[in-house]
């Protein structure tokens, strides 16, 4: 059974930057992974993902030109890269596994991962 870890969240004030992982156990190499956030009263939604390979990557209009996701297949971990963070990316971050093995093609809706981690909270404020 797939487990999926987040870490690296935390307070930061506004510019500041934050790296998150996901650590994978249990089926990482052939899936894309995404990321998600969910502030309070809102839904989860997209943030970035990558293809199982790394060659293709997606990200939101916000996460655009600030975020960056890769990966490590030797160290079944994903990583988000967020810099010059606003208050408004305050929420939890959550990674996901894609639910289609072998695919270049990277999901930006939530059916299109089939495991969550149980997020970590990133806190942007002054």
């Amino acid at each position: 059974q797939v487990q999926l870890v987040e870490s690296g969240g935390g307070l930061v004030q506004p510019g500041e930057s934050l790296r998150l992982s996901c650590a994978v156990s249990g089926g990482f190499n052939y899936y894309a992974m995404g990321w998600f956030c969910q502030a309070p009263g809102k839904e989860r939604e997209f943030v970035a993902a990558i293809s199982y390979s790394g060659g293709n990557t997606y990200y939101s209009d916000s996460a655009k030109g600030r975020f960056t996701i890769s990966r490590d297949n030797s160290k079944n971990t994903v990583y988000l890269q967020m810099n010059s963070l606003k208050p408004e990316d305050t929420a939890v971050y959550y990674c996901a596994k894609g639910r289609q093995s072998h695919t270049t093609v990277v999901q930006t809706t939530r059916g299109g991962y089939d495991a969550w981690g149980p997020g970590t909270q990133v806190t942007v404020s002054s």
